[in-house]
């Protein structure tokens, strides 16, 4: 009988995905995701998780509930650290308790610990750990490891290439329109860019305007390694350092028009890390700033308008002010 394996299409999801389903189905295990987040699954979520955690970690909690019924196992792993030296947000660490205290009903999870901020030797036990709950065979969960390393240093390729990660994940079409008048930088973090409905589509609407987008996912992480460095201060959260990478490397561009952070509420990370963007922006550039706070509420009107009116001021400031600031 084929096993199956349940991940919830949520947080890290655009992230590891290739890299975690090679590796399962090496071992000929057979991989469930989540349905695509819908209304009722972030009213799931919203329902079920407590009031203190953040829009993304209350959606996972949707996305498990939708999930648990269809497979023999869950993955859920406790991730604490994915870099040396830096540690992941504190909610990752406690997302497996956060779950099983949360949802009844749950089948089997594997919460295999997953700490790089040492070692990197440390991912080889974690792999090793998870295989073995289907199989004590070294060489086969050696082999899996292998091919599942294999396959996400081939997907982080096709991103740095400008390809979206849902474009290689999920086979989903992107209509690019660019008619080279706007390039503006969409910064945050992968699970609230890259989720059609948390993001509220954000990407389709700026490319139906033919804006050409920028996320951090297509800089390299020595780029942002080397704007991180030059910092006062080391960031030691891996998310937050990649953002304020990305936006220190983007100020030095010429080709970025204005940049969007795009942040959800009830996150403590990013609302230190989204003021110390927001600052250096203003501080040392004329580059419009917008700041866009995704929450529990679904209203996509006021969300699309201050969209629209950032765009069309950008274009107006380009034709009728040749890019001065327009203060005082």
């Amino acid at each position: 009988m084929e096993v199956r394996v349940g991940i919830p299409r949520a947080l890290v999801y655009y992230e590891y995905y290739p890299m975690w389903k090679a590796f399962f189905e090496e071992l000929g295990v057979r991989v469930v995701l989540s349905d695509k987040t819908t209304k009722p699954i972030l009213n799931d979520g919203i329902n079920c998780s407590v009031d203190e955690a953040c829009l993304p970690v209350k959606l996972f909690h949707g996305h498990v509930v939708n999930l648990k019924d269809k497979v023999d196992y869950l993955f859920i792993p406790r991730l604490k650290s994915v870099a040396k030296g830096e540690y992941i947000c504190p909610k990752f660490c406690g997302l497996p308790e956060m779950i099983k205290y949360s949802i009844k009903g749950l089948p089997p999870i594997i919460d295999t610990e997953v700490n790089l901020r040492k070692t990197r030797s440390q991912l080889a036990h974690a792999f090793k750990e998870v295989g073995q709950v289907f199989t004590n065979n070294r060489k086969e969960i050696s082999k899996a490891y292998e091919k599942a390393l294999h396959e996400h240093d081939t997907f982080i390729q096709e991103v740095r290439k400008g390809k979206y990660p849902t474009e290689i994940i999920e086979g989903q079409k992107m209509l690019r329109k660019h008619n080279g008048d706007l390039c503006i930088a969409l910064i945050g973090h992968v699970y609230n860019i890259y989720d059609r409905h948390m993001s509220m589509d954000i990407i389709a609407k700026l490319h139906q305007e033919g804006i050409k987008v920028i996320t951090p996912e297509f800089l390299s992480d020595d780029v942002i390694q080397h704007k991180t460095d030059l910092l006062p201060k080391k960031m030691f959260w891996t998310f937050g350092e990649r953002l304020m990478g990305a936006v220190l490397h983007l100020l030095d561009r010429k080709d970025i028009d204005g940049i969007i952070y795009l942040m959800s509420f009830g996150c403590g990370i990013d609302a230190l890390v989204s003021d110390l963007c927001e600052r250096k922006v203003r501080r040392e550039t004329n580059i419009p700033f917008s700041l866009l706070t995704l929450d529990e509420h679904s209203g996509e009107a006021g969300f699309n308008t201050r969209l629209e009116a950032f765009i069309d001021m950008i274009r107006w400031r380009k034709r009728n002010e040749s890019n001065i600031s327009a203060h005082g």
